[in-house]
């Protein structure tokens, strides 16, 4: 069984009952906190070819709403990339990474899946 790396931030409800989930079921993971350790376009562009980058990218977001109206305008994968790695919290929580797949968001019967 190899590990996973969850990816989101420790303050945030979802990311929390993630890994509450993932250590109920005694499933080894790793957490990155990028907001304190920061995350790169490099490891965001990987996730875009794991996943379309518009679940990724978090429009519902309070850092979406914040943004300027330029900011939000005309945006692509580049911009939304760009964007993630200047705002992280954009970046839909948590990502689940795990033998080279991704896991966005979390519900309980999607990580059961995953795990079984």
């Amino acid at each position: 069984m190899s590990s996973s790396v969850i990816f989101g931030i420790k303050n945030c409800d979802t990311v929390r009952k993630a890994r509450k989930w993932l250590e109920a079921e005694n499933q080894p993971f790793s957490f990155h906190d990028f907001r304190e350790q920061g995350i790169d376009a490099k490891t965001i562009t990987q996730w875009t070819e794991l996943a379309d980058w518009e679940l990724l990218f978090n429009k519902r977001s309070t850092s979406f709403r914040a943004l300027t109206d330029a900011q939000k305008d005309g945006i692509d994968k580049q911009k939304a990339i760009a964007l993630m790695v200047e705002h992280p919290t954009l970046i839909k929580r948590p990502v689940l990474i795990q033998n080279n797949k991704i896991l966005i968001g979390f519900k309980a019967a999607d990580y059961q899946a995953w795990f079984n």
